[in-house]
């Protein structure tokens, strides 16, 4: 978790595969530890063909099944038909605004503002509008698993937010 956190949690990404990846293992995540999806990560890649969302989006019944059956990563079939589904929503925003890329940057314009110097881990907000905002838009368009507090952990994921505390080593302070 240690290097997930230094090399990639927060970073800006702008590649709308790895953007659909960690939206797809943040909702996979929802009830269970985050280690447990870090660990299954590889198994995840290879089970949904790199998150390639053209190649999900074509997922039918049989990869449904074989998805079941792969002890790589979590089967759980209501998660892996959101996927899926996700992925076909994916596609129909690129195709809409150019990228997914440009639809988060309309959405959650940017750059993030660090947090407050005083900020405790405690005091880190599960969501907020934005991740509310983002959530109803991406549920009104089909995505499935995409709840406020999943969006907030994507937008936290992704640099969309930046929630490194005070006396984090990638904290920017706010001078």
């Amino acid at each position: 978790m240690v290097r997930y956190h230094d090399e990639e949690w927060g970073t800006p990404c702008h590649d709308d595969v790895e953007l659909f990846e960690r939206l797809a293992l943040e909702s996979f995540q929802a009830g269970l530890s985050w280690s447990t999806i870090l660990r299954k990560r590889d198994g995840f890649r290879a089970a949904f063909r790199g998150f390639d969302p053209a190649v999900v989006a074509s997922f039918g019944p049989a990869d449904v099944e074989r998805l079941m059956a792969d002890a790589s990563i979590v089967r759980n079939r209501a998660k892996i038909d959101a996927t899926i589904g996700n992925a076909q929503v994916w596609l129909a925003i690129a195709h809409e605004l150019g990228s997914v890329d440009a639809y988060l940057e309309r959405m959650v314009p940017g750059p993030p503002s660090p947090l407050d110097p005083s900020t405790q881990p405690g005091e880190i907000p599960a969501s907020t509008p934005e991740s509310d905002a983002l959530s109803a838009d991406l549920r009104r368009r089909g995505c499935r698993f995409v709840g406020s507090t999943i969006v907030y952990a994507f937008m936290q994921s992704v640099g969309l937010v930046d929630d490194h505390l005070p006396g984090c080593f990638r904290y920017r302070g706010s001078s």
